[in-house]
């Protein structure tokens, strides 16, 4: 698969971090976000890094160039911050089969593999990691309402009143049916193109949509403590693993 990076934030809610660099390229244990995500995609597999840049782009596209680890980089521009579905329809021309999207500002130590495979033993249209947060940070994210059965029956972004406290986080799989999606998505309340109605396009359409459960854990570094959260969590993971070898 190829991978979808969107990192064309400003990152207006991590300052003074982001006062001269966009929101992927905050560090976190010595290194941008972006090197995270990126590191994480070609150990899964990815064939081509496509890269949603926006708010001081240069500084992303000076520091990688047009590779990472061999894997070739592909940069395209959204020039208005209109949402993820938005940021999405950017990449369109550059993928043509299945495909892997990470949020460039999240911190992922989690079962990312399992989204693939379950990917791919079910041929879904969509793919994503959930989990349970607190209630009351659950209008952070894209909720996820589920049936008696468990079965998500609908997917909101950030609602004022969540309906549930599972939540997606920021790693998908899709086919490129999900184009089709965001091209049918309208503005929310918030005014932006929101990705969590582009799959809930494709579940009430009838479209195979998995989820599944988060094992490990993930930040999304949206404010300075979290950053120093992913950190902490980074580097205890690193000695852990050093301990583990050691022994």
């Amino acid at each position: 698969m190829d991978a979808v990076i969107l990192a064309a934030g400003e990152g207006t809610r991590l300052r003074p971090l982001t006062e001269d660099k966009p929101k992927g390229m905050v560090e976190v244990a010595g290194e941008p976000i972006l090197t995270h995500c990126f590191e994480q995609l070609v150990e899964l597999g990815a064939e081509q890094l496509v890269v949603v840049v926006g708010y001081m782009k240069e500084k992303i596209i000076q520091h990688y160039g047009d590779e990472f680890q061999g894997v070739p980089i592909t940069y395209t521009h959204q020039r208005e911050q209109k949402g993820l579905a938005h940021a999405l329809l950017t990449v369109e021309e550059h993928i043509d089969d299945d495909f892997m999207l990470m949020l460039g500002d999240n911190i992922f130590e989690a079962n990312l593999d399992d989204v693939v495979k379950r990917h791919r033993e079910d041929r879904a249209d969509a793919a994503f990691l959930v989990e349970e947060v607190p209630w009351e940070e659950a209008s952070r994210y894209g909720v996820c309402d589920t049936n008696k059965y468990g079965e998500i029956t609908d997917v909101v972004e950030k609602p004022e009143e969540p309906p549930s406290n599972l939540v997606m986080t920021g790693f998908y799989t899709f086919t490129p049916a999900i184009f089709h999606a965001c091209h049918l998505v309208q503005p929310s309340n918030r005014g932006e193109y929101e990705i969590s109605e582009a799959i809930d396009l494709l579940l009430q359409s009838g479209r195979t949509i998995d989820a599944i459960g988060l094992n490990g854990w993930r930040i999304d570094v949206g404010y300075p403590e979290d950053r120093d959260e992913a950190e902490r969590r980074l580097e205890t993971d690193d000695w852990e693993e050093a301990e583990a070898t050691s022994d």
